[in-house]
């Protein structure tokens, strides 16, 4: 990229360190929240009959982390990745600020979505700056670690919450965001040299930049309403459909589009797009329904639930290192197809689990799942960046990493509609009237039966990613793009 030479010769694995610390931090206030809950519960006087407005805590973060990526990465590919890095730690911290002195829920949600906007912005920048920092082959490592980093975020953070929880007040969860945050802007101002890309800035499309988080937030608020509120989801989705549509029309008459339409005809760009819409649905089936088999029909614990849980994420941090090494030497198909592939045969041998399968068996298929979902990261985020110029990476990673959060609320809505429909239509089959004794075995029978199929569901997902992974070759690097 043009006017980035300086940053080549800086350090740049400290400068990445120092990113994806910010990266860490953001996943780990993704999950930190679900620790935290019952505790914030009680101090704001809310009961469990206001559980499915306190969910919009977690639902809330998640949709400002997808709406804010795709104009914050336009912006870092304008006005440079520090400036743009920097402004996303001071707005995580404001947020981080407003949730610890919350004292109401829609305070509290809100300060959410302000806190998510700027997490939500570390991801696509520091991908973007991997790619300014590093010649396409060492970039794939990066990518790697970055994926790492995130995921493990995500795996610490109820551990995380629940150790302050344990010694202090779950305010602090929020208020420690502060000097860490402080901490790593430090380490972007002494490493990584203020600049801006050369020749007059791109003018960044802000009203293309507004429409599609509209889009984004309208279409995902309307997918997590389909089971509870039908007649709300209906017209939100209609209504996203005709905001996208608005989009796509005024992005082709655009001179500088937020997103240029034309990367959609670049097959690596595409391919690793529509992979990672599929590898969202699919991860959030195991992400949603492993704990909550656990906690239904095995009787365990939800602490329990966790635990399982925890055998395939963190799994996922080896598996994306290692996507990383394969990617670097074999390209990017045959890691990506290899983790779909192992992500697909650990889902087929979990929809064949009964109420007392052996912890043992259990492990072994969820480190699986892990790592078949791991080693997609880097491929995926490389043929995605790498196939575009250097100026427009930041919105090229932006793109790619939404493209999962939309799968995977997809894959959300879907568990929502459809699990409950079907362990319903199950039940209904069963005639309780007899008073047969095993009639509580049979229950149990009809829910394993819907976990088997949300496994296979995602199954069927991983194997349907393989045709869009095809396209995913490794491309000769023009100098625009390196």
């Amino acid at each position: 990229m043009p006017g980035l030479s300086h940053l080549r010769a800086s350090t740049p694995y400290v400068v990445l360190a120092a990113a994806c610390a910010g990266v860490f931090n953001a996943a780990l206030d993704q999950t930190t929240i679900v620790t935290a809950l019952p505790e914030i519960m009680a101090d704001l006087r809310l009961s469990v009959s206001d559980l499915d407005q306190v969910m919009w805590t977690v639902s809330g973060y998640l949709l400002g982390y997808t709406v804010a990526m795709p104009l914050m990465g336009r912006l870092s590919d304008a006005y440079g990745r520090r400036r743009i890095y920097l402004w996303a730690l001071v707005v995580f911290c404001l947020g981080s600020a407003f949730v610890a002195v919350s004292t109401s829920l829609a305070w509290l949600v809100a300060a959410r979505v302000v806190m998510a906007v700027g997490g939500g912005a570390v991801v696509p920048v520091t991908i973007a700056l991997a790619g300014d920092l590093l010649e396409p082959k060492r970039r794939i490592m990066a990518l790697a670690l970055i994926g790492a980093a995130a995921e493990a975020g995500a795996v610490l953070g109820p551990l995380w919450a629940g150790l302050i929880i344990n010694f202090l007040d779950w305010r602090w969860i929020f208020w420690l965001n502060l000097p860490f945050s402080g901490l790593i802007a430090l380490l972007i101002l002494a490493f990584v040299t203020s600049h801006r890309p050369e020749g007059k800035p791109v003018p960044v499309d802000y009203r293309a930049g507004l429409l599609l988080a509209m889009t984004l937030a309208v279409t995902t608020i309307g997918m997590s309403r389909w089971r509870d509120i039908p007649s709300m989801a209906i017209p939100l989705l209609a209504l996203g459909g005709v905001l996208l549509f608005a989009y796509v029309w005024s992005q082709r008459r655009a001179p500088h589009p937020l997103i240029p339409l034309h990367f959609f005809r670049i097959g690596p760009f595409l391919g690793a797009n529509v992979t990672h819409l599929f590898v969202g649905a699919a991860f959030i089936i195991a992400l949603i329904n492993v704990p909550l088999l656990t906690n239904t029909v095995m009787a365990e614990s939800a602490v329990e639930g966790g635990l399982r849980l925890v055998r395939l994420t963190a799994a996922i941090p080896i598996g994306a290192i290692l996507g990383g090494l394969l990617a670097s030497k074999l390209g990017y198909r045959f890691p990506t197809m290899l983790g779909l592939g192992t992500a697909a045969v650990a889902f087929f041998l979990m929809s064949g689990w009964e109420v007392d399968v052996g912890l043992s068996t259990m492990t072994v298929h969820l480190v699986l799942a892990g790592l078949g979902f791991g080693l997609v990261i880097a491929p995926i985020a490389s043929a995605a960046i790498n196939s575009v110029p250097a100026t427009d990476r930041g919105a090229a990673a932006a793109l790619v990493t939404v493209m999962r959060m939309l799968g995977m609320t997809i894959g959300l809505a879907a568990i929502a509609s459809y699990g409950t429909t079907r362990f319903d239509l199950l039940v209904g089959a069963i005639d309780l009237t007899l008073l047969d004794p095993g009639y509580g075995q049979e229950i149990s029978e009809a829910g394993m039966r819907v976990f088997s199929e949300f496994f296979l569901a995602a199954m069927v997902l991983c194997l349907m990613a393989l045709l869009p992974a095809l396209l995913m070759r490794t491309e000769r690097q023009s100098p625009t793009q390196t």
